[in-house]
């Protein structure tokens, strides 16, 4: 075996390693895939966007994201966080008010990071265009190491107070030793970076969990065909959703007839400790209502 090329995990990949290893570790997943039909609906968002200048216009993921936001505010349950000690069999589901969205995006340099996109509750779609717009220009901005690391303290603080001794001994050992230390700013470029006011870069505050995840799966490879299968649930969130490429497939109408529409496929992954399937269908039975007439878009701005 000829190695080619050795790579040691950056505090990025220390912290998604982490996270996706606890998941898969703790997380009984269950997953449904929904197929929407997005023809008329790609046809209303392309009519708002014929008399909107560029740079305002709302990009399909600000759409979809709306779409999202309204089956959550319709299915309250899928936006939570559990707590369960298996130990003692002993669990809690707490319903969140407020919709913050877990977004992975990749930035200019080609490093992928997830943002945290606040309160998307009560944001129209041109609010929540203008602050993701923003988000991904204070990113740009920001020093990734920097922001991750004040992450990864801050969960060692928490782990520390919850009595993880041990764990929080190891991640020590595991980011300040050795080949695999962590290597962030000092000296004038530490102070020059921090002088940066925080509305022009991203803090911990900007990447902290979210109570959903939905990645945008489609924007990675546009020309991809198929869908998602499967996608790992952030603890402690309760679900991730995963949102594919527009591709155009065959159908069967109601009345029978055959033909070919625009299909825009979701992948819907939920705890099984905290939610069955029967939780998900009044998010689904919402996306259908809206998909049906898309025109509640204009609504919307």
């Amino acid at each position: 075996m000829t190695v080619t090329n050795t790579e040691h995990f950056g505090i990025a990949r220390k912290i998604v390693s982490n996270m996706t290893s606890e998941s898969w570790e703790t997380i009984p997943h269950a997953c449904v895939t929904y197929d929407a039909d997005v023809t008329k609906f790609f046809d209303v968002l392309k009519e708002i966007n014929s008399s909107v200048e560029n740079g305002k216009k709302i990009t399909v993921n600000t759409a979809i994201l709306r779409v999202i936001v309204e089956g959550l505010r319709f299915c309250p349950k899928m936006n939570g966080h559990i707590k369960f000690n298996r130990k003692l069999v002993r669990g809690t589901v707490e319903t969140i008010k407020n919709i913050d969205i877990s977004m992975p995006v990749i930035l200019k340099n080609g490093e992928m990071m997830t943002i945290n996109m606040h309160n998307m509750e009560s944001k129209t779609m041109s609010q929540m265009r203008d602050s993701i717009s923003d988000s991904m220009e204070r990113a740009n901005n920001s020093d990734m190491n920097e922001v991750m690391f004040e992450v990864s303290m801050d969960n060692t603080v928490q782990g520390l107070k919850h009595g993880k001794i041990l764990q929080t001994l190891y991640r020590l050992i595991g980011s300040k030793t050795g080949k695999y230390k962590v290597r962030t700013l000092s000296g004038k470029a530490k102070r020059d970076y921090y002088n940066i006011p925080q509305s022009e870069r991203l803090t911990k505050h900007d990447i902290e969990q979210g109570t959903i995840t939905v990645s945008n799966l489609g924007s990675i490879y546009r020309g991809r065909k198929g869908e998602c299968t499967i996608l790992e649930i952030i603890p402690p969130q309760l679900v991730a959703i995963g949102v594919g490429a527009a591709q155009k497939k065959p159908i069967c109408t109601d009345d029978g007839a055959v033909g070919t529409a625009l299909i825009l496929p979701l992948t819907i992954a939920f705890d099984h400790r905290a939610l069955d399937m029967g939780d998900i269908v009044p998010f689904m039975q919402k996306l259908d209502a809206i998909f049906r007439s898309p025109e509640i878009l204009k609504s919307w701005l």
